[in-house]
């Protein structure tokens, strides 16, 4: 039930609450208004986040993100059969560490070990989510969904957003991260079919093509491009589009990729140096449960084992000395 997927983690939350408090009811009015084609998107509460950079978020209400959550339990198993193999974002048991995975594992097989040349092409959309046309957007869903009240309900989401041109879908919706891989899967399926290219992973609006020839990924950079503008009305973004030789590293989901190991990326070092910081400062001071600082403690160690520089090590070790010092 999309009630019971939606409150997880979020019962202390005021507005949860009061939506609990009578909710049976409010259940029952949201279950009509669906089925009776009344029910209206509300207006979305707005603020900012700094992680790791500056985003606008855009939060629903209690009632709208219960209806998010049921849409993509109806969409995510009928879209994902058909999205490819080496797409990482938002998906079952797939996610930004098994994509890096891939890619070390690409760039070994293109080199042959490591004593080929071997290239890697890195693209990234300019202002994505804000740019996903509405038309484009519910043509490729309307291939798929030919329930008109499903439909119906799927469109008061996408239009919700009330964008001046009908374009881009919030970051705060479950629906627009699936929403992203149902309009990139367009671009992903160009990619295995008409350019035919094997060595290929996305997550979200960033992929990464790997060839032993740097021409020919420059070559398909450009068909690329035009692709995205053609169909999908995307751009790359001008200052994140580069072909880069293997051994100067390849910057990937805040990771770099070299030969023979991978470390993280220096801002993702300098973030999680200063987050552990304040966990260890608010355990200290009462404000967060051991179990909290446990969790954040095991999250981190996670992550840096998909690291082998020297500098993860030591990452690693101040994390077992701080958890033996604090615990």
């Amino acid at each position: 039930m999309a009630w019971n997927e939606f409150k997880r983690g979020k019962r202390k939350k005021p507005d949860v609450q009061r939506f609990e408090f009578n909710l049976e009811d409010n259940l029952f009015k949201l279950n009509w208004l669906l089925r009776t084609g009344r029910y209206r998107h509300g207006d979305y509460q707005k603020f900012s986040i700094n992680d790791p950079k500056f985003r606008i978020i855009h939060k629903a209400c209690v009632q709208d993100r219960i209806v998010h959550h049921a849409v993509f339990r109806i969409l995510y198993p009928i879209f994902d059969k058909s999205f490819i193999y080496d797409s990482y974002s938002c998906r079952i048991n797939k996610g930004t560490h098994k994509a890096v995975k891939r890619l070390e594992l690409f760039t070994k097989k293109m080199s042959r070990n490591y004593r080929l040349p071997c290239f890697v092409l890195k693209c990234d959309i300019a202002k994505f989510f804000n740019t996903i046309d509405y038309q484009i957007l519910i043509n490729l869903i309307e291939r798929k969904i030919k329930d008109i009240r499903v439909m119906n309900i799927i469109r008061e989401i996408i239009y919700s957003y009330k964008t001046v041109q009908d374009k881009g879908v919030p970051l705060g919706n479950l629906t627009s991260q699936l929403f992203a891989n149902i309009y990139m899967n367009e671009f992903d399926q160009f990619v295995k079919h008409e350019l035919k290219i094997k060595k290929y992973i996305r997550y979200t609006d960033d992929f990464v093509f790997v060839y032993h020839d740097e021409q020919f990924l420059k070559e398909i950079n450009s068909k690329s491009g035009n692709f995205l503008w053609n169909k999908l009305k995307l751009e790359f973004h001008p200052k994140k589009v580069s072909v880069r030789r293997l051994n100067q590293g390849i910057d990937f989901l805040g990771y770099i990729i070299f030969p023979y190991h991978t470390v993280l990326r220096t801002r993702s070092k300098q973030r999680m140096h200063a987050k552990i910081y304040k966990r260890l400062i608010e355990y200290n001071t009462g404000r967060l449960s051991r179990v909290s600082f446990n969790q954040t403690m095991q999250s981190y160690y996670g992550i840096l084992q998909h690291c082998y520089g020297k500098d993860q090590k030591k990452i690693i070790n101040a994390i077992i000395y701080n958890y033996c010092n604090f615990i």
